[in-house]
């Protein structure tokens, strides 16, 4: 359920989109159309897009540079996420998380079972964050993509969601790499 508070601004969030992907290219890539496409019309802003082979360290080394510039709030990726041997997405998120947020996988799934049943057992979709940037790695296809931004990621991060929002915390994410 989204709440929104009239009363506060909207704050619009620089997303970095990675897609993961052996065969595809710019051109054909739907599941990155469709993030930038739903990002975009929230009235956020489409900090980077890039596709990636399906390398794990490749995919950290490119998570990482995204996590160093304070250009980029957010990382969405696709694609790598399932069971199959080059599906490593999850294990290079994992590399560069300091923490992991567990509930965005629960979140997922119970999304995702309403509209593909027990299929969405072979989801590993994860979120996370580190260096003060947050990070969701998402199933490869349009339609999960899209479940994950119009149930999950559209309201927390939207600042005026209420109870609470991603958002609202950005500015404390880091505060443990700070001098005190």
């Amino acid at each position: 359920m989204s709440r929104i508070d009239e009363t506060k601004d909207f704050i619009p969030c620089r997303i970095a989109v990675l897609t993961v992907s052996d065969t595809r290219s710019l051109a054909e890539d739907k599941s990155g159309d469709t993030l930038a496409e739903r990002l975009t019309g929230a009235g956020h802003l489409l900090a980077d897009r890039k596709i990636l082979r399906d390398d794990r360290a490749g995919i950290a080394d490119q998570l990482r540079a995204w996590i160093a510039d304070p250009g980029i709030d957010v990382i969405i990726s696709t694609g790598g996420t399932g069971l199959t041997g080059r599906d490593v997405t999850v294990e290079a998120h994992r590399d560069v998380y300091e923490k992991e947020i567990e509930a965005f996988a629960t979140v997922f799934t119970i999304v995702s079972m309403q509209k593909i049943g027990t299929s969405a057992v072979q989801s590993r979709a994860t979120g996370g964050v580190a260096g003060g940037t947050y990070l969701f790695a998402l199933p490869g296809s349009p339609g999960a993509c899209r479940d994950a931004w119009d149930e999950i990621l559209r309201w927390q991060l939207d600042f005026r969601h209420r109870p609470c929002n991603f958002v609202e915390i950005m500015p404390r994410l880091d505060e443990h790499l700070r001098r005190k």
